[in-house]
């Protein structure tokens, strides 16, 4: 499980209420709840949202929630030195034997790629049907990203919706003036329902899938350049050098002693 959207998530209800609490009481803190103003922002957003997508997208959206407490299984350490052993065994016994190899990888990209090689398919050819696939894995990751971006943009939307509804009661009723300040209250009760539901949930969800889908699709690029060098022929330790230039400077000598190619 990835601990930071764990912590951050209960970080920042902790917080929210500390701040409640501190400012009105632990008496004070139902001042906070009502199920109309709730209603309105979460359901309105959630409606809102569901007629920019398919069931079948909304569904997925909603689901992908979990997404953010899962940790990578590869890094790209691991890919390369993954690689590397690859380059080593297609080097001293020849493509085909990659075959055999491709039957022990838990990773779908990568072996579609070296099945390609094995079947002995022209490098420009491997290069297309990989970098399709790519865009196709991205695009299905965009549409989850552009649940919570759009569930992020209606939250706000719906709870000064919620506000002016709550506005429009109040003026309806000045008569009464000892309600007007609890009115008030209870009409900006949306606004904050929609602020939370934005800054508290929708926005760091979209940040943490977009941070995971630019890590897969780098690491996926990785399996591209790496599998067509190794198509191509060439020596892994060109091939370690060459991969090792998509890390960071720091993390480019981790794996120096153990993936190391044969010369």
């Amino acid at each position: 499980m990835d601990i930071a959207s764990l912590i951050g998530i209960i970080f920042g209800f902790a917080m929210l209420a500390f701040g409640i609490i501190s400012s009105a009481g632990l008496g004070g803190a139902g001042n906070y709840l009502d199920p109309a103003s709730a209603i309105i922002t979460f359901g309105g957003a959630l409606g809102s949202t569901l007629c920019s997508f398919s069931i079948q997208d909304f569904i997925a959206g909603l689901k992908s929630f979990t997404l953010i407490f899962k940790v990578p299984t590869l890094d790209m350490s691991e890919m390369i030195k993954k690689i590397i052993e690859l380059s080593n065994v297609a080097r001293k016994e020849g493509l085909l034997s990659l075959e055999e190899a491709a039957s022990d990888l838990d990773e779908p990209f990568l072996k579609k790629g070296i099945l390609l090689i094995v079947d002995g398919t022209d490098p420009d050819l491997v290069r297309g049907i990989m970098e399709t696939e790519l865009v196709s894995i991205e695009g299905r990751h965009r549409k989850l990203i552009g649940f919570w971006d759009t569930l992020a943009s209606m939250g706000p939307a719906w709870g000064m919706i919620g506000t002016l509804v709550g506005l429009v009661d109040m003026l309806n009723n000045m008569q009464d003036a000892g309600a007007i300040g609890p009115s008030m209250a209870v009409a900006l009760i949306t606004t904050l329902y929609g602020s939370l539901l934005a800054n508290w949930i929708s926005i760091p969800v979209s940040n943490k899938l977009k941070a995971d889908n630019a890590v897969e699709m780098l690491l996926k690029e990785i399996m591209i350049e790496g599998l067509l060098s190794i198509q191509a022929g060439e020596n892994p330790r060109v091939i370690e050098e060459k991969l090792k230039s998509f890390l960071a400077p720091k993390d480019r000598s981790n794996g120096d002693e153990e993936a190391g190619g044969e010369e």
